[in-house]
């Protein structure tokens, strides 16, 4: 059985991604009277934001050879992976779950679980694209993810 998509779709599935989380972290932001906290999860809002612009700039600039759908087996791809994670609405699901009751580290903790997620992602979607200059947009997406980490990292710690 082999599963079709074309980078459009894949596009698509990042730019959710990033709309989502984006909502996460606005949504996060109003839970909280530290000033600090509320802008450092603004900006994370602000950053997915344009990473998802940047994902939609990606999209729309594919040429219709790009864009044609490939078929992958799940056996040796990464494509079941990359179906699986479409499905699993990473962070829309963390946003669902907010319900105003929940103290910093646990925002932060979840924070950090989809920063993580995200970036696997997008690790299983560079092969996918065909691009190599959309390719290296994707790795500054990923390196810009990891530094979220750190500084949710950093945060996590100030707030333990």
């Amino acid at each position: 059985m082999s599963i079709s998509f074309s980078s459009s779709e894949i596009f698509e599935m990042a730019e959710r991604i990033e709309r989502d989380a984006a909502d996460f972290y606005r949504k996060a932001s109003q839970m909280f009277d530290n000033p600090y906290i509320q802008d450092l999860l603004v900006k994370f809002s602000r950053w997915e934001k344009r990473h998802e612009e940047t994902f939609s700039q990606m999209r729309r600039q594919l040429s219709s050879q790009e864009n044609k759908p490939d078929d992958f087996e799940p056996e040796t791809d990464l494509s079941l992976y990359l179906e699986t994670m479409q499905s699993l609405d990473v962070f829309k699901n963390k946003a669902r779950e907010l319900t105003g009751n929940e103290r910093m580290r646990d925002v932060l903790k979840k924070a950090i679980e989809m920063e993580k997620d995200s970036i696997v992602f997008y690790l299983a979607l560079k092969p996918f694209v065909k691009a190599q200059t959309a390719r290296a947009k994707i790795q500054k997406i990923i390196d810009e993810e990891m530094k979220h980490i750190g500084m949710l990292t950093v945060s996590l710690k100030e707030h333990i």
